[in-house]
């Protein structure tokens, strides 16, 4: 599979990193839809400047709405609907398509992520916390996935390893653990761990599609890109950038 949807269990929950250290390790072209807040530049900025991406790597949004809220709000304060038929795949590939917020934030009248999630009809790539709350979180945005057609190709655990919540989800939700990473200002950067895990994938040979184990403690289940094996260096992230966009001061990306 070339191509994935990154969605969250919550806002704020770290998804533009790990999109980007995704987009990153495929060597993939990144897209947001739609975004809302424009702070810096919005997600599609953050994530260029993190995987180190060229502009003809990160597609331009959509719609870009000017308030950090819900986007269906956002878009009745700018005075547009979003129309789903605007929302349409990149023909890029390979591609990480990012969500906003969680996975049933809604868009416009009944329409929400999820019924694009399964138009789409990607694989979805859920980021949690491991903080208290998390089991029901993740199990709820399973289910809403799955309901709607989804496929769960795995869970990206971001925040203080807490092994006993991050095994029960992935038993009672029937999903693998794709990744973890600490929040910075604890045991380090989450933003930094993906930066590693991305240098580590690059850095590897394919070997015929299959998964390939980074460092850290767990393995990161996704296929190579389909480039004949060729990576692109790239200009890594510093580590002080993706320690700003993960402080736990809830500030960077919205959604």
């Amino acid at each position: 599979m070339s191509a994935f949807t990154v969605t969250g269990t919550d806002t704020d929950v770290g998804k533009t990193v790990f999109a980007a250290a995704l987009t990153g390790a495929l060597d993939a072209h990144y897209w947001k839809p739609v975004q809302a807040g424009l702070d810096e530049g919005g997600d599609r900025a953050q994530v260029a400047k993190l995987a180190g991406l060229p502009e003809t790597r990160v597609l331009p949004e959509v719609y870009r709405l000017a308030t950090p809220c819900s986007p269906h709000r956002a878009a009745e304060i700018d005075g547009v609907a979003i129309d789903p038929d605007r929302l349409a795949l990149p023909a890029q590939r390979p591609l990480v398509v990012e969500g906003a917020g969680g996975a049933l934030v809604p868009l416009g009248g009944d329409l929400l992520y999820a019924d694009m999630f399964a138009r789409w009809g990607l694989p979805a790539i859920v980021v949690a916390r491991t903080a208290l709350g998390t089991i029901n979180h993740s199990l709820l945005t399973l289910e809403a996935l799955r309901a709607r057609g989804v496929a769960v190709h795995g869970v990206a655990f971001v925040g203080d390893a807490v092994e006993d919540s991050e095994a029960t989800i992935c038993r009672l939700g029937a999903v693998k653990r794709s990744f973890h990473a600490a929040r910075a200002g604890r045991s380090g950067s989450a933003g930094h761990a993906c930066r590693r895990r991305c240098a580590a994938h690059r850095r590897r040979p394919p070997r015929g599609g299959r998964d390939f184990e980074l460092v850290g403690d767990h393995p990161w289940p996704l296929p190579p890109a389909d480039h004949g094996g060729n990576r692109r260096p790239g200009a890594a992230a510093r580590p002080d950038d993706l320690r700003r966009l993960d402080a736990p001061t809830g500030r960077g990306p919205r959604a």
